[in-house]
């Protein structure tokens, strides 16, 4: 049986009339509460909400609960005279210094990270997979980290930054690259190496806490779960649901490989954070690297390799056929990045680029047909 797993989502506060992001995610996570409880919350900055969905054990009841949960912060949003935006960066509105929500954890993170909090206006996908153990999730991430890069480019929806456009498909992946502890993990040789190595990051002062590693792979700190954090929030709930039932074939595939004993690729670090910066600048329409031989590769290609090597678990779990056609849709309709660049160069208007990214929902591409299996 397929693990279960589950997604957290955060979104910009923006005001309806000139679309700038507002520092009022307070009082839509107050109204939120009423329909999901603690899983609406705050973030670092008073931009931010976020939403969580429940475990779920398939794919379709994950995107019934990512539509309702983006329904339910959307009504509390309107109901504050309000609206919610899902993209990666905030495209219109005055960020530096970024307005840093009420809490002593938050005081401390400014204390900590100082001039790093002032520009960490950025929203991202977690997805959970259930795991047995923290050992088995780590060795789980080390045979995840050739994808990072692939699903970065597939996921990218973060091209503007307060007002202008970056030049990058995922301009918040280079806002995080800042951190002392972020980005692609390191290969981990066993669960008590990354715990040594934790433990030095605390106690020479580069972690606040355990909260703070920012590995785009970790074990869950509060959950029994691998989290895997490379995505931008996706512009639509389709696109996130395809995206959480891709990463969790990718766990099953990765599990499977540990249990027999295989090992797991070690790509230098230098070429995952050139392919990061690839697949950042350029998203899925790009050439990246193929961080397993070195050489240049199209996205495309490489979002083919990773279907390939996640199709066993696709199949066995029965996503296949919707995980894959979320992916064409991505390759051939354009990742959230190029539909943001594209509602933009129809009228020339930056509000047309957050009208197209308001929850509940963004506008949908045509979806390509899927090939039967052969």
């Amino acid at each position: 049986m397929a693990p279960r797993f589950g997604i957290e989502e955060e979104y910009f506060v923006v005001d309806p009339g000139s679309r700038e992001v507002v520092p009022r995610a307070a009082d839509v996570v107050r109204r939120a509460g009423a329909a999901l409880g603690e899983r609406a919350s705050t973030e670092l900055v008073g931009f931010l909400a976020e939403a969580k969905t429940p475990p779920c054990d398939d794919l379709v009841k994950l995107e019934e609960q990512i539509r309702s949960m983006r329904a339910a912060m959307a009504d509390a949003a309107a109901a504050e005279g309000l609206r919610l935006a899902a993209t990666g960066t905030p495209v219109l509105g005055d960020l530096v210094p970024a307005p840093i929500s009420a809490g002593p954890r938050y005081a401390e993170s400014l204390a900590t990270y100082r001039g790093l909090d002032d520009e960490q206006s950025i929203c991202s996908c977690h997805v959970h997979v259930e795991m047995p153990d923290r050992e088995r999730a780590v060795l789980v991430g080390n045979h995840l980290r050739p994808w990072l890069p692939t699903l970065l480019a597939l996921a990218a929806n973060s091209p503007f930054w307060a007002g202008r456009d970056t030049g990058h498909a995922c301009w918040r992946v280079l806002a995080w690259a800042r951190w002392p502890v972020a980005g692609p993990p390191p290969y981990f040789a066993s669960l008590a190496h990354y715990e040594d190595i934790v433990a030095s990051l605390l106690e020479c002062g580069a972690l606040m806490d355990t909260g703070t590693i920012f590995w785009d792979v970790r074990p869950s700190e509060r959950l029994p779960t691998v989290e895997v954090r490379v995505a931008d929030v996706a512009l639509t709930a389709a696109d996130a649901a395809a995206l959480a039932g891709l990463v969790r074939a990718l766990v099953e595939s990765a599990a499977a490989a540990v249990d027999a004993g295989e090992p797991a690729p070690d790509p230098p670090q230098e070429m995952l954070r050139a392919a990061y910066w690839l697949a950042a600048r350029d998203g899925a329409a790009g050439t990246g690297v193929d961080v397993r031989t070195g050489r240049p590769a199209a996205h495309r290609d490489l979002a083919a390799d990773l279907l390939a090597g996640a199709g066993p678990a696709l199949r066995e779990s029965g996503d296949a056929e919707r995980v894959t056609r979320g992916v064409r849709r991505l390759l051939a309709g354009g990742t959230g990045a190029e539909r943001q660049r594209a509602a933009h160069r129809r009228r020339d208007r930056l509000t047309d680029v957050v009208d197209a990214a308001l929850l509940p929902d963004g506008p949908m591409p045509r979806t390509p047909p899927v090939q039967p299996e052969p």
